[in-house]
């Protein structure tokens, strides 16, 4: 689990905007569940109850500082 921010220094804002809208605020809790075939894309995210995939590109919007384990 990881605690996020949206890493803004030159991202397109509309992402950042639409990430936002999804969840992906400063101090949400995010979870990485998997990655696709090969270690590729998409990436299947979790941001409280709900699951998105993410492309890389979207995915690099993001940074992430380590957390320490909550539960299962």
């Amino acid at each position: 689990m990881a605690a996020l921010r949206l890493a803004g220094a030159a991202v397109d804002a509309a992402v950042l905007q639409r990430l936002g809208e999804l969840g992906f605020l400063p101090g949400e809790p995010v979870r990485l569940l998997r990655r696709g075939p090969g270690g590729r894309e998409p990436l299947a995210v979790q941001v409280g109850d709900t699951m998105f995939a993410l492309r890389r590109a979207e995915a690099a919007c993001i940074e992430v500082t380590p957390i320490a384990e909550v539960g299962p």
